[in-house]
């Protein structure tokens, strides 16, 4: 296994335990019936970031199977590092601070909350582009 993949390895297993740790916020609403946004912003961190951690960790397991250029290979890797942690911090300050980040527009809280969005959706589109330029050259 290569460097980029132990990095993914790395950082996809800190982002798995982050985002199983978000259960304990998660039941904690439900328990204090939190309003439904916010229970529903817990629910959403819970889930979506153990299935980011899962890709990084399949991905690091598919690396060394594809062709040998160490570029196409950091640029799928970080991609997926700076994607994860950007939707981490996304994803735990939206129901703390009863933004969504859907939108730029609003107080300075919604920005941080949209712009960790914004981040990590333009990485993941990075990363899939890159992975999908590597599988082809796999043939």
């Amino acid at each position: 296994m290569n460097t980029s993949a132990h990095y993914l390895m790395f950082h996809g297993s800190i982002v798995l335990l982050y985002g199983l740790l978000c259960g304990a916020p998660y039941a904690r609403a439900i328990n204090r019936d939190a309003p439904a946004h916010v229970v529903h912003a817990w629910r959403v961190a819970h889930a979506s970031l153990p299935m980011g951690a899962i890709l990084m960790l399949v991905v690091a397991a598919l690396l060394p199977g594809l062709p040998d250029i160490a570029s196409l290979q950091w640029t799928i890797a970080l991609s997926l590092i700076v994607s994860s942690y950007a939707f981490v911090v996304a994803l735990t300050l939206a129901p703390v601070l009863g933004h969504r980040g859907l939108s730029s527009q609003g107080p300075v809280a919604a920005k941080l909350v949209f712009a960790g969005n914004l981040i990590g959706a333009w990485a993941s589109i990075v990363a899939a582009v890159a992975l999908v330029w590597a599988s082809y050259l796999a043939f």
